[in-house]
């Protein structure tokens, strides 16, 4: 069976690579960006810093700070408009994965033409994206390197999954800096994203050896350094380590694909405006619990990396020993219980679910599931 391994070209990584960056971004001879980042990145003066680091390149910038926590279509044809009239030649996303993922609408569109709905799906466009320099300042959503890009329908309420090796970004920064400041939450739920990639990754159908040492590399950083992170965001060994495990998962994830959490996890934040990561760390144990059936032996070596003791156990409370390490990391972070917190409202799930059965990241979940079984795991979570 033949596989297809996706990275950006470049990955520029580790505390204080920041000015690297700006020297790798000048070589690439571009002339204008929009830069693409959220209010308060932009309130924050983080879009106004970029901005004066590519001056300092020779390198012109319009920022556009529209992307929303779950960006929409609007979203994505507002930063296009400035794109065109302002006549950028390169895309530089600033923040997580939502203004990533809103500049990667941006980019896919201005050179594919038509709506970012009509990409909806698996490699559906046919041009290369305009450049994208991704510069990162969370860890867990991976999407400053992956070929994912997640848009809200506002008008259908449920988010678009466009897996399109033109989405990729040309280079990518970390720099544990520029995440010192996320708040405790921002911190707990963007981590908590980063080993739901990892695990869905692990246990997806689409595994090779080269996404399994990333995955269980990632599992076995955040174990030990996600609790450290949230605790103290100044603790930059926390941070760095966080930085690194966040880019393991994608690297996995990105290859290997995800499965029903994420399936699961796109509708509620498509309907509720939900955060994505909080919904992930939700629903992770309980679509664990649901392969535990078909994948115990994988789910045993979850456990393992995330420093469980399973000598002696056999596969199948291995994979209980996962699911008691996943609750307790979200435990210990504050993550909510359950999505009745999150205003989850049980009406809904045969919506939520026959949408979530749509959705291309079930694909490569381990166990098939049908509509009831979809909403079954749904009130399990509540």
């Amino acid at each position: 069976m033949s596989s297809t391994f996706f990275i950006p070209a470049v990955n520029i990584m580790g505390l204080g690579c920041l000015d690297e960056a700006m020297q790798a971004i000048r070589k690439y001879g571009f002339l204008k960006a929009l830069i693409v980042t959220d209010a308060g990145l932009a309130k924050a003066g983080l879009a106004t810093q970029i901005a004066g680091l590519l001056v300092e390149q020779g390198i012109d910038s319009v920022v556009f700070d529209g992307a929303k926590p779950n960006p929409t279509v609007s979203n994505v044809e507002s930063g296009l408009a400035i794109l065109r009239e302002r006549q950028c030649d390169f895309v530089i996303s600033l923040g997580g994965g939502s203004p990533h993922d809103c500049a990667k609408g941006i980019a896919l569109c201005a050179t594919n033409g038509g709506h970012i709905s009509d990409y909806e799906g698996v490699d559906r466009s046919k041009h290369p994206q305009l450049p994208l320099i991704a510069i990162n300042t969370t860890a867990g959503t991976a999407s400053e390197m992956t070929r994912f890009c997640i848009i809200t329908d506002e008008v259908r309420h449920v988010k678009m999954a466009i897996v399109d090796r033109n989405v990729t970004p040309l280079l990518s920064v970390n720099d544990p800096a520029m995440m010192a400041k996320m708040p405790k939450s921002l911190t707990a739920a963007t981590g908590m994203d980063a080993l739901t990639h990892a695990i869905e990754a692990y246990v997806s159908t689409a595994a090779t050896p080269i996404t399994d040492a990333c995955a269980l590399k990632a599992m076995s950083l955040i174990a030990g350094y996600l609790r450290r992170a949230v605790d103290d965001g100044s603790d930059m060994e926390a941070r760095e380590n966080m930085a690194y495990a966040q880019f393991l998962a994608g690297m996995a994830f990105n290859n290997a694909s995800l499965g029903f959490v994420h399936a699961m996890a796109h509708q509620l934040g498509g309907f509720y405006d939900l955060p994505h990561g909080v919904c992930n760390a939700v629903l992770l144990p309980h679509v664990q619990s649901f392969n535990a059936a078909v994948c115990p032996a994988r789910l045993t070596d979850v456990a393992h990396a995330m420093g469980a003791d399973i000598r002696g156990l056999a596969p199948e409370q291995g994979a209980r020993a996962a699911i008691d390490a996943i609750r307790t990391l979200a435990g210990s972070i504050d993550i909510p219980p359950g999505l009745t917190a999150l205003g989850v409202k049980e009406e809904d799930f045969p919506v939520l679910a026959a949408n979530a059965l749509k959705d291309a990241c079930g694909l490569t979940n381990p166990r098939p599931a049908d509509q009831a079984q979809i909403e079954d795991i749904f009130r399990r979570a509540l």
